[in-house]
């Protein structure tokens, strides 16, 4: 299949899945087209790759297969497509919509055809009997399917957008439930240092800490501990020249202490420039704690290590050295406890330098 004709197929299937609003002003549009042109009806048709469908009570709803399609040859043309009398034309002669009772002897359609140059069907009005169409019919027929081209991308557009309205609403509530959720405290300023947007545990730690509700606009200064003030500003001016800070520092506030991870991040828009400050701030005292508790585990251990291996290994290696001694005098021969005790004095050193080796690890 052409490519062209791939794209002139994926425009009819945009068209086909919208809900169309405006039925009323289709409905007006064709039967304008229907009295202009002398006929008792008129029809708007997209043509897919195997079916006709025509607009009905806000839908495209299949009507018949492309092969049986007058509206099938109007996509051949820019210009209006006339058939005098069906049962004298080759190509429609032999359509049920032809041979059956009442069936159509006069066609005139004209194509719709997108701003992009895709036809994809036609508005076209319809007689039981043969007829005929005058230039200026003709061309009021293009008109007014250029009318109805316009509505149909107006339509499709307005429900695109919808579309993309409701996604990204959707997308916000989920960032928004995330945002808001954290325990960590998240705030984004202007590059006045003026909130932009701050979550609810922001909120909940500045009033807290200084009894002031945070609002949009605020300055930083209304709630920023004078303390912290300089410190606070130098990390976010060094953010808005583009640098990412990141900091563990222990923050007094309303009589107990907290130590936080601080972050100072530059915010940036969609084109890369830098708009403000992302702070953020994480209560880590817990694992501040913990950190030091295997500190202090460690100088204990290292306390165990070195008396052991100089208060307790001292005096076993006095033991080693006796009972050496009183082997090479020959006294392991007549006491073999020496042997015992040679052994179990090896045994407990050993003992001794493995706990040595695990605290050093």
């Amino acid at each position: 299949m052409p490519q062209r004709e791939l794209n002139r197929l994926e425009a009819v299937h945009r068209f086909l899945k919208i809900q169309i609003n405006k039925q009323e002003e289709f409905n007006e549009i064709t039967q304008l087209a229907a009295d202009i042109c002398g006929t008792p009806s008129g029809l708007i048709t997209l043509i897919g790759e195997d079916t006709e469908f025509v607009l009905e009570n806000g839908n495209f709803k299949p009507n018949s297969g492309r092969d049986e399609s007058f509206c099938h040859y109007v996509l051949e043309s820019d210009h209006v497509m006339v058939v005098p009398d069906a049962r004298l034309d080759s190509r429609l002669q032999d359509y049920s919509a032809v041979t059956r009772k009442a069936g159509i002897r006069f066609y005139a359609g004209a194509p719709l055809t997108t701003h992009d140059g895709h036809r994809l069907g036609s508005l076209c009005v319809i007689d039981q009997k043969p007829g005929a169409m005058t230039p200026l019919q003709q061309e009021m027929l293009e008109n007014l399917a250029g009318q109805v081209i316009q509505l149909l991308e107006f339509e499709s557009n307005l429900h695109f957008l919808k579309l993309q309205y409701l996604e990204a609403k959707r997308t916000e509530l989920i960032m928004r439930s995330f945002f808001e959720s954290t325990a960590s405290s998240h705030l984004l300023l202007d590059r006045n240092f003026r909130v932009l947007a701050y979550n609810k545990a922001v909120t909940l730690f500045i009033r807290k800490a200084y009894g002031v509700d945070m609002k949009e606009g605020m300055d930083v200064k209304q709630f920023i501990n004078e303390v912290y003030m300089a410190d606070f500003m130098e990390n976010c001016s060094r953010a808005l020249a583009g640098e990412s800070i990141k900091r563990e520092r222990l923050l007094d506030f309303a009589g107990h202490s907290v130590w936080c991870m601080l972050t100072y991040d530059p915010a940036r828009d969609a084109d890369g420039n830098i708009i403000g400050i992302s702070y953020n701030s994480t209560d880590i005292t817990e694992r501040v704690f913990r950190q030091q508790a295997v500190v202090d585990q460690q100088v204990q251990l290292d306390r165990i290590a070195y008396i052991q291996s100089h208060e307790f290994r001292r005096p076993v290696a006095t033991i080693k050295g006796l009972i050496d001694l009183l082997s090479m005098d020959g006294y392991a021969e007549t006491y073999p406890l020496l042997k015992v005790m040679k052994k179990e004095i090896e045994l407990i050193d050993a003992k001794i330098a493995e706990v040595v080796n695990f605290t050093d690890i």
